[in-house]
């Protein structure tokens, strides 16, 4: 084997530790998102993924890991949502010292890197997508998803893996074509990678992604692959997805099926290769500030604030304010939140991860009301413009408009950020639709529920 066999190393993200594998000293840092389940190091056992691995690590520093939940690192209860997965990332490329790298992100793995992308251009150079979807299911306006009944049958036949030996072996089968042996390495390595619980557990999160409305947030240089042989997503959502991201383009692999095996796997690697080495030569890891950048926005105000401070005057009213400030500041920083504006009695942050913005309106709302307060509260994932290290355009304007619609101690949030906020466990109530005053289309609202942790 051309490539030492690397040790396994472990990053620490939150509690929980994260495994992952440097190989290859090339000139930029090439990080893998992968998408279902792995083993890091059974992976370099099997002949039809170990060659890939290493002609990866030839032209640049492959960094791989693999997700909580998942092969060496921690298991978790249930499945991380997209925003967690980004913390793991993140932590991985800090502790090995990755500045900014390109994105390879594999099936469900491609919908994590492209909210990477649009949310952290800074730390992405440039992003390749395969056999990527940005939903999973189907709707009227995207007809390649799933149906529930397709679904529940891919959770069956997934869950086989589990069962009887000869059973799993034929389950395998889905994933690509395998010598008798490998088969049995394959069999394995999914076993040894996860177990049925969190399995289970991780189709019920993919389930739910839709990262469409991310796809033009997306700013990097954007190559799509598609295998010609995928039975598992058609060349309308590559095409769909290319539409869609300002930068992308798709190229189409000769033999590739979902996962890729032997000479496919090669042929992809060669695709990558040329696409970041040509982004690499254009100075795409040079030190740049992005203008735009994916944010979660929060606006906040107090319910009847006028007519509470003429009741208490003006001193008690301040007070007060001070309170209901130090706690919504209290709160921001609990949950990584930037306060960039104050008007009044009114709040306006921006977030890195919608879940822990919603957390953060839930918090707020449910602590001012010890104050005697009540606060409405509106949530808005979108574009932003960067000006001056505070943001502007569309996305603020909808949020402000969003929480104009909340009721008093409501959370009220765009459908964006309902779709961001797959496997978080936050429950919703559908507000209908609405127009938004002075933002063009009408904006599906959802409000948070009272129970929602």
């Amino acid at each position: 084997m051309g490539v030492e066999l690397p040790a396994t190393q472990y990053a620490k993200s939150g509690d929980v530790n994260i495994a992952y594998q440097v190989t290859g000293d090339g000139p930029f840092d090439l990080l893998f998102v992968p998408g279902f389940v792995t083993h890091l190091e059974l992976g370099w056992s099997l002949p039809s993924f170990a060659p890939a691995l290493e002609r990866q690590s030839s032209f640049a520093r492959l960094i791989r890991f693999d997700k909580r939940g998942t092969g060496m690192s921690d298991r978790v209860g249930g499945a991380p949502t997209l925003e967690t997965r980004m913390d793991d990332v993140r932590a991985v490329m800090d502790a090995v010292g990755s500045r900014r790298a390109a994105f390879y992100g594999l099936s469900e793995g491609a919908a994590m890197s492209i909210l990477f992308a649009a949310t952290y251009p800074e730390r992405t150079a440039a992003l390749v997508v395969r056999s990527a979807f940005p939903r999973r299911m189907w709707a009227p306006d995207y007809p390649w998803g799933r149906t529930e009944e397709e679904y529940e049958r891919e959770v069956e036949r997934d869950l086989r893996i589990f069962g009887p030996r000869e059973e799993a072996l034929r389950a395998t089968q889905a994933f690509g074509p395998f010598e008798a042996e490998e088969a049995q390495n394959f069999l394995d390595y999914l076993r040894y990678g996860s177990t049925p619980g969190s399995l289970e557990a991780l189709h019920r999160m993919n389930k739910e992604i839709d990262v469409r409305h991310v796809l033009p947030a997306v700013r990097v240089p954007t190559l799509i692959l598609h295998g010609s042989e995928d039975t598992m997503v058609p060349i309308e959502v590559a095409n769909y997805m290319a539409s869609r991201i300002p930068t992308a383009r798709v190229a189409v692999v000769p033999g590739a099926g979902h996962l890729s095996f032997g000479a496919p796997a090669l042929r992809v690697v060669t695709e990558i290769e040329r696409f970041v080495t040509d982004v690499w030569a254009a100075g795409g890891w040079e030190e740049a500030e992005p203008e735009r950048v994916l944010a979660t926005i929060l606006f906040t105000d107090i319910v009847g604030s006028t007519e509470k401070a003429v009741r208490l005057g003006d001193r008690a009213w301040r007070e007060l304010l001070q309170r209901h400030h130090s706690l919504i500041r209290r709160e921001l920083v609990r949950h990584r939140g930037a306060e960039l504006d104050v008007a009044g009695d009114g709040f306006f942050a921006r977030f890195d991860g919608p879940a822990r913005a919603v957390r953060c309106a839930r918090a707020i709302t449910d602590g001012v009301r010890d104050l005697g307060l009540e606060v409405r509260a509106g949530l808005h994932t979108g574009e932003c413009e960067l000006i001056d290290g505070k943001v502007g355009g569309i996305a603020v304007h909808i949020g402000a408009r969003v929480a104009k619609e909340a009721q008093p101690g409501e959370v009220l949030v765009s459908s964006t950020v309902r779709d961001l906020v797959a496997g978080s466990g936050l429950r919703f109530r559908e507000r209908g639709s609405v127009e938004l005053k002075g933002v063009p289309d009408e904006w599906r609202l959802y409000a948070v529920e009272e129970s929602a942790q």
